[in-house]
């Protein structure tokens, strides 16, 4: 065990207070759990990174050979993406590598499910999975009611319905405010002329 996961592993004791709170079997399945690599990189605790890391090496100058000292960074992206699970998205950043692998698994949640914890180089995604495989353990211990054909095709229907209904609403309103705005332009050019018998009797009596 690297001394990076020795000393996650003593927070985690400390956590649950003291080594011979959980089981044996518990704990050495925690410590197969933690990252096996040694050292990780500041930036990359706070993303996802997927095993991209700086880098050294030397630059070598073509005249004389010359070798100076210089380091590649990651290409780190801060992205939006989708989770099912959360039905939000989340604001990471991420390597270009990372996002290839979540593209490849299907999105984050399965990139961080398929991962296993050991791979997980971050503190970061170590606590999203655990959250993500909580969320999904509670979703599989919910009862769920299904429909009968019929009761589905009532449903739908009334989703039909209301929709028809909205539609003819706005229509109906987008005629009222037509004729409305006809009438206020119309105004001052012409007089009213009666249409029914009971405004044609009006006018005669008035006369």
């Amino acid at each position: 065990m690297s001394f990076r996961a020795r000393e996650m592993y003593k927070k985690v004791v400390q956590r649950v207070g003291g080594e011979g709170k959980l089981p044996a079997d518990l704990m050495k399945t925690v410590k197969d759990m933690l990252p096996d690599r040694k050292v990780v990189m500041g930036r990359a605790k706070r993303g996802i990174f997927a095993g991209r890391h700086i880098r050294f090496g030397n630059k070598v100058s073509e005249d004389g050979g010359n070798k100076s000292r210089r380091s590649w960074k990651p290409n780190v992206q801060e992205k939006r993406l989708f989770s099912y699970i959360h039905d939000s998205h989340i604001r990471v950043k991420v390597t270009t590598h990372a996002l290839r692998c979540i593209d490849k698994a299907g999105g984050i949640d399965e990139y961080l499910l398929k991962t296993p914890y050991n791979k997980m180089d971050t503190e970061m995604g170590i606590v999203w999975k655990a959250k993500i495989e909580k969320m999904y353990s509670d979703l599989a211990e919910m009862e769920v009611g299904f429909f009968t054909p019929e009761e589905e095709a009532k449903i739908q229907q009334g989703f039909d319905e209301d929709r028809a209904a909205k539609r003819d609403f706005r229509r109906e309103a987008r005629r009222a405010l037509a004729k409305q705005r006809q009438l206020e332009a119309g105004k001052g050019q012409m007089t009213h002329v009666p249409d029914t018998k009971e405004e044609v009797s009006a006018a005669a009596a008035k006369v």
